[in-house]
């Protein structure tokens, strides 16, 4: 089962470059982020005629909005709620697997949380994501917990640690807070299973980098992290670089997680 998280920026937008990575990759599932399109909107018949029937989002105009398109049928699907009407989350239940979407606040620009309110949403956003799973799951859940996370927790998940240590995304509070949640609910990061903590894994580039492959200053911020009852059943990861290079691409690349599941079927 190919499992895939992406902040596609506006999926009215980019809706070809979903289709090609669809069509290329032929994942199960793909969490996408910042849809930017009301319900209504959404464009569910362009994905239900390359085969994904089962989809759950939740979106809003222009800002925001998560949703998940699958092949696999959903058995049960639900939005929470986190600090104020936004639209950052939707889980669903397929198979097994209990998967959560969340598009964590990107926090503004200004690393501190009395002169950011931004920041401050971004904080308490994480923190409030811990509280939930502590009052509602326990260590049997079988739980994926993925998506645009917006914070680069390890030294080299940036291209450059000290030079970018008071920037958001990559504080000294930010990685704890995202790094803390990761181990209070004692979930396993997927990339770093694979790709030792020493070496540099991108899947962000900012926009603002005229020849991003030649400067590279990229950032992990898109996640995928799995319950440790999931351990076993982790084949491979990869990021999809190239989708950076396509046209009119999301600064984000698709990342995806490789399990096995004998549960499921299409």
């Amino acid at each position: 089962m190919k499992i895939v998280t992406w902040n596609i920026n506006s999926i009215r937008l980019r809706i070809v470059l979903l289709e090609q990575l669809l069509m290329t990759h032929n994942p199960d599932i793909v969490l996408l982020q910042e849809t930017k399109v009301i319900n209504d909107l959404f464009p569910a018949d362009a994905l239900h005629e390359i085969g994904y029937r089962h989809l759950y989002y939740q979106g809003q105009k222009s800002y925001n909005g998560v949703a998940i398109i699958s092949k696999l049928p959903i058995d049960a699907s639900f939005s929470i709620k986190l600090y104020n009407d936004d639209k950052r989350h939707v889980a669903v239940k397929i198979g097994d697997l209990e998967i959560h979407n969340f598009y964590i606040p990107a926090g503004g620009d200004i690393p501190d949380i009395n002169e950011n309110p931004k920041f401050r949403h971004k904080l308490e956003y994480v923190q409030l994501i811990q509280e939930w799973f502590k009052a509602n799951r326990n260590q049997e859940s079988k739980i994926i917990l993925a998506g645009d996370l917006n914070i680069a927790p390890l030294e080299h998940d940036v291209w450059s640690s000290k030079q970018l240590s008071k920037v958001v995304s990559h504080t000294g509070v930010e990685r704890a807070a995202l790094i803390n949640l990761q181990n209070s609910l004692g979930l396993i990061d997927s990339a770093r299973y694979f790709i030792p903590a020493h070496e540099k894994f991108y899947t962000w580039w900012s926009y603002r980098n005229i020849d991003w492959q030649k400067s590279n200053r990229g950032r992990r911020l898109d996640h995928i992290w799995v319950s440790k009852n999931l351990q076993s059943r982790l084949i491979a990861i990869e990021a999809v670089v190239d989708a950076r290079n396509w046209q009119l691409p999301s600064d984000h690349v698709p990342y995806i997680v490789q399990i096995t599941d004998e549960t499921i079927s299409v």
